[in-house]
Order: C-alpha cells, then structure tokens, then sequence
C-alpha cells in the first residue's frame, strides 16, 4: 500500500507541474556562460524538473549503492559470526559430555 501511496501522491505532483508549466507559456531569456536564447518557460519549468529528478535520483542510487555495500558486509559478519557461536556451543556441548562421562566413571 505504500508503494501505491507514493506512486499516487508522484502523479498528483507531475499533474501539478505539468498543467503550472503549460499555463506559463511565454518566452523567457535565458543566459548561459557563453550567450543567452529564448525560450518558452514551459520547457525551462520541464526542463529544470527533469534535471532535478535527475540529480536527486543519482543521489539516491549512489546512496543505496552503499547501503547495499553495508548490507552485504553485515550479513558476511553476520554468518561469520553464527559459524562461530555454533562450534563454540559444538565444543562447549563435547566438554559437558566429557564431564559427565567421567562423573559417571568416578561413582
């Protein structure tokens, strides 16, 4: 349901930004670096949602990507570390075994 949600409340925004960019249809100058152009403001309002979208979207895959990275180093720790409490426990069963064996023996 929350995947719906979110994909729901992302329709209602680019609903929103599309109807706000297609009112605002008159020319706008824009300067670069090196010169300037004119150009409708409907594509600069789509233009700067999109790069936008962009860069928080590579954000957040360069996020994840690491997160991931963490996740699999927790896991690979985290069996390490259940081999291990199994053998102790394997060995710590043994010596009980042991010890009860040679109570047995001394009575």
């Amino acid at each position: 349901m929350k995947g719906q949600w979110g994909l729901i409340v992302g329709l209602v925004v680019v609903f929103l930004i599309t109807i706000f960019a297609v009112i605002n249809v008159d020319p706008v100058e824009v300067n670069y670096l090196f010169g300037q152009a004119e150009w409708p403001l409907v594509l600069v309002i789509i233009g700067s949602v999109v790069m936008g979208a962009v860069i928080v979207g590579g954000v957040g895959m360069y996020k994840l990507y690491y997160v991931q990275q963490d996740l699999r180093q927790v896991k690979q720790e985290n069996e390490r570390l259940k081999e291990r409490l199994a053998s102790k426990e394997k060995s710590s069963s043994n010596e009980k075994q042991k010890n009860d064996n040679k109570n047995k023996k001394q009575e």
